[in-house]
């Protein structure tokens, strides 16, 4: 009873000691946090990126522009004339004007697509270049764990920090300096 009683007793020490060690090292980790939209949005870079991404824009919203009144001018030309012409005519001429909507539509599509990558490759060094001040900050402070306070739609990620905390592991401030911006 008593050899029972002692190996119960070394269990439950060895089990305590074993959850005990996580919540030691858990203790232990550093975790920054950053927002690195703002730090992007004082890049003096990040100007120039949104100066091209709306050129680009505007440049593809002048062709669908001019496709739409190449397509609406066809829908018309054969509103007016579809009393007058033959069914068979008739019918060709709806489906060109069908492809013709397609084509507009497929250009709509194209066009986002386009800008989506053009904004991607136009943010990749911007990002790179932060991703590089975080990772020189965190290492002067010895981080484990650097969390984004925002996801990439804007939506808050970390509720709340208190104040003593946030001034410790804050680390914008930081990499803007890092950056020097």
């Amino acid at each position: 009873m008593k050899k029972v009683y002692t190996l119960g007793f070394i269990f439950l020490v060895a089990i305590s000691t074993v959850m005990a060690t996580p919540a030691v090292q858990a203790q232990d980790m550093k975790i920054g946090f950053v927002e690195p939209r703002a730090v992007l949005e004082r890049m003096p870079e990040m100007r120039a990126v949104q100066q091209r991404l709306q050129n680009f824009a505007e440049r593809k919203q002048n062709e669908l522009m001019e496709k739409e009144r190449e397509l609406q001018t066809e829908i018309e030309l054969y509103q007016q004339k579809a009393g007058v012409i033959s069914e068979n005519a008739r019918q060709q001429e709806e489906e060109r004007l069908t492809a013709m909507d397609t084509e507009f539509r497929q250009m709509q599509q194209q066009a986002q697509q386009e800008m989506a990558q053009q904004r991607a490759q136009l943010m990749q060094p911007l990002l790179e270049q932060i991703q590089q001040a975080i990772d020189a900050v965190a290492a002067r402070k010895g981080l484990d764990y650097v969390l984004n306070t925002t996801t990439s739609g804007g939506d808050v990620i970390i509720l709340y920090v208190s104040p003593n905390i946030r001034d410790e592991y804050d680390i914008t401030d930081e990499v803007m300096d890092e950056l020097d911006i």
